[in-house]
């Protein structure tokens, strides 16, 4: 996990800005368009299964802001793990105010699909916060959810990737179940939730380096 840690100067840094561009170009021209509404499409008429619907939605609102923040607090009171949590709160609240500015300059409209999946406790989350921007709350690129997965999949992997080395990487399935449970429930297209795993991607290792997380690895071998 070691290579996700980098510098805002570093090479990756700079390739992972490139492809978001690109890739928000390509969004903002509609290229995209006709393979996204393809996609959300076969989703909107494949929704049925009520223990499917039901796993779906409990996996993709364990990345709603709140949630995430919670668990960063609960990281933060541990001593041993504070490092850990005070990185993973800065970042979910830097990747839900960057992505819901994005989605207000991009301004694409949310699948036009009703979920009708199984009844659920609360509503589907939007989960999109952004001070002074208008529309941002029904804009759909990037999903903050798959940022937000990606970042904790960063965060958490590289803080167990000296104790489990071979096994880190299985965190990634995290992040991916939150990219597919967003687009089953009719919230996000998969160019959003690719760009929200790149933004995820990005502050994740800036951040993860500026507040020394590999400091993390010298306290636990005292």
């Amino acid at each position: 996990m070691q290579n996700w840690i980098f510098d805002i100067r570093s090479r990756s840094f700079v390739l992972l800005t490139i492809f978001f561009l690109i890739l928000t170009a390509l969004v903002f021209y509609e290229v995209t368009e006709s393979f996204d509404q393809s996609v959300i499409g076969y989703f909107s008429q494949n929704v049925g299964n009520a223990s499917l619907n039901l796993f779906m939605q409990y996996v993709t609102e364990s990345g709603e802001a709140l949630w995430m923040l919670g668990f960063g607090i609960l990281m933060l009171i541990i001593p041993k793990t504070r490092r850990i949590g005070i990185t993973l709160m800065i970042l979910i609240v830097l990747s839900t105010l960057l992505t819901g500015y994005i989605k207000c300059g991009i301004d694409r409209e949310r699948p036009n699909f009703e979920y009708e999946g199984a009844p659920f406790p609360v509503p589907i989350s939007k989960d999109t916060f952004a001070l002074f921007c208008e529309g941002g709350y029904d804009a759909s690129f990037p999903s903050g959810h798959a940022a937000r997965s990606m970042i904790f999949a960063i965060i958490l992997g590289y803080a167990l990737s000296e104790r489990f080395p071979r096994w880190t990487y299985l965190m990634f399935l995290y992040p991916v179940m939150i990219s597919i449970s967003r687009i089953y429930v009719l919230q996000h297209y998969p160019m959003d939730v690719i760009g929200g795993a790149v933004i995820g991607v990005m502050l994740a290792g800036v951040l993860a380096r500026r507040t020394k997380l590999y400091k993390f690895f010298e306290k636990s071998k005292t």
